[in-house]
């Protein structure tokens, strides 16, 4: 399915900081091809390295494998 990136919120641990072991992931709004919204999570790190960000497309898999659609 493809999807437009509405929002991203990056979540703010304050002076504790992240938990140890855990990943960070964004709470990513996104819009499907029906306009359906919904929030997922994302690894900040992938959204970093494939250079998603509020506004762009991608698609998601079955298994959740992301891949951005150059516009």
């Amino acid at each position: 399915m493809k999807y437009k990136i509405i929002t991203i919120y990056e979540p703010d641990f304050g002076c504790e900081g992240l938990p140890d072991g855990e990943i960070l992931k964004d709470d990513v709004v996104v819009e499907d091809e029906t306009g359906n919204r919904q929030t997922i999570k994302i690894g900040d790190a992938l959204l970093y390295s494939l250079d998603l960000n509020e506004g762009d497309f991608f698609t998601m898999d079955d298994k959740n494998n992301i891949s951005p659609i150059e516009q």
